[in-house]
């Protein structure tokens, strides 16, 4: 992050991933209080503010004196002020640090391409990928003061699932509890052991594997300890569509951590997918896709026994693996 002073600027703070985007407007508001602390804070919805309100929060009477102001959804904006922002960006209060947020996406694009185009400083908050969340736990548990190997950040990972703030929330639990600051992978087990050993991670692999008993083993209990259906046909659906997606890279040399990232999982994936791969054609996936995507539509609400749908469909997809005798696949 740029160490210039933050009164007289304003910075863009862009992107999906909130968890980074809170952390980055935390950041910049203590820089800004550092600078001046008797500065007032003030937080504001982009679509609450009208012309008026605008004004007031770029320089009107009510911030004669110095604050720091946080603009959040910047992207629920009325179009007819963008114009205003512009012209505020172009010439800042020195008595205000303002801090605009947008979440990125189609909405207000407009404005975010014209803010970029200012030149003014940009905090890049960009959704952290699957395959990207072992490295995450690591680097949240060095800024912290700790430590966790890649197997336990892969385990704590396949664990948690894609949930960037459960997976820092972790690190920080585990690391409170850990005397050495070290996560170890007992500690990982010992405390998600419910997550970690039946989730729906779980029953898709097995699902992927062909084992239909683990498989209806693994969703009976995840359910009864509850794990919601639309996590499990969610899991599958990721499964299987990254199964389809390594058939593009077959007969490639490539690294583990790069593959991973093109087929969007851990890379603990990896190995697993190239092993599956012989396993799977691509009609067989193509059928496992319609099916689990009907059995979401069931669980959503279409079905009287959701449970009873996952089995169906745990069954069928299973059922639809075969070993081919010369797939050519593998690396």
């Amino acid at each position: 992050m740029n160490d210039q002073p933050l009164f007289g600027r304003v910075v863009l703070v862009s992107g999906p991933e909130s968890l980074l985007a809170e952390r980055a407007v935390e950041r910049l508001v203590r820089q800004a209080l550092a600078e001046r602390p008797a500065a007032s804070v003030t937080k504001v919805e982009a679509g609450d503010l009208d012309a008026g309100g605008l004004a007031e929060v770029t320089g009107g009477s009510l911030f004669a004196e110095e604050s720091v102001v946080v603009v959040q959804q910047l992207s629920d904006l009325d179009p007819g002020l963008f114009d205003a922002v512009l012209a505020f960006v172009s010439d800042p209060s020195e008595e205000l640090a303002l801090v605009l947020v947008h979440p990125g996406g189609v909405k207000g694009r407009g404005l975010l391409d014209k803010l970029k185009k200012a030149r003014i400083e940009v905090v890049d908050c960009p959704t952290i990928k699957a395959w990207e969340l072992p490295q995450f736990a690591a680097a949240e548990a060095r800024l912290l003061g700790g430590r966790i190997d890649r197997a336990t950040a892969d385990r704590l990972v396949e664990a948690l699932g894609a949930d960037v703030r459960a997976v820092a929330g972790a690190v920080r639990q585990l690391l409170a509890d850990a005397d050495d600051r070290v996560i170890s992978e007992a500690a990982v087990r010992r405390y998600f052991a419910g997550r970690a050993d039946v989730t729906s991670f779980t029953v898709a692999d097995h699902v992927m594997a062909g084992r239909r008993n683990e498989a209806l083993g693994a969703l009976r209990w995840a359910l009864e300890t509850g794990v919601a259906p639309v996590l499990v046909t969610s899991a599958l659906a990721n499964a299987l569509r990254a199964q389809g997606r390594y058939t593009d890279f077959v007969g490639q040399r490539m690294r583990d951590v790069d593959l991973a990232r093109d087929l969007g999982v851990p890379p603990f994936k990896v190995k697993e997918i190239v092993q599956r791969s012989r396993d799977w054609t691509p009609r067989g996936l193509a059928s496992s896709l319609k099916l689990v995507a009907e059995t979401d539509a069931a669980v959503k609400g279409q079905a009287a026994d959701p449970s009873f749908a996952l089995e169906r469909m745990v069954m069928g997809v299973a059922g639809l693996r075969g070993r081919r005798p010369d797939s050519g696949m593998g690396r």
